[in-house]
């Protein structure tokens, strides 16, 4: 079992960057995929990107593709989204989420067994 926190959200202007990291707690971070999700105000919560246990291979929403960066770092049990040229519509509550796939299985909520409490990310245009 894995619990994981979410850090780094805040309010940017559009253009500009913000890193989220997702710091995971427990066992075994090493063995789970993870995915960030997000939420906006009056929408259903999708997903925005996936990374595989092993860091390759990440899989991005279309609406991130180009902007959006995943990564993970094993050795801290943390997984980061880089994100830059930030848009109003980005403005979401960001969600990390874990659970134990050797690959990413797509964004369907049921997939994730963990789940952070999420972070605000504003974007002003």
């Amino acid at each position: 079992q894995v619990r994981v926190v979410e850090s780094g959200g805040g309010l940017v202007q559009a253009g500009g960057s913000l890193r989220l990291s997702c710091a995971a707690s427990g066992r075994n971070f090493e063995a789970y995929a993870m995915a960030w999700f997000r939420q906006a105000p009056g929408k259903e919560r999708e997903g925005v990107s996936c990374i595989n246990v092993k860091g390759d291979s990440p899989t991005y929403d279309d609406s991130v593709k180009g902007r959006f960066t995943i990564s993970r770092d094993n050795a801290k049990n943390t997984a980061y989204l880089q994100m830059n040229n930030l848009e109003p519509e980005d403005t979401a509550v960001y969600y990390c989420a874990a659970d134990l796939h050797f690959f990413c299985p797509g964004y369907a909520l049921d997939e994730y067994n963990y789940w952070g409490r999420g972070t605000q990310v504003t974007v002003s245009s």
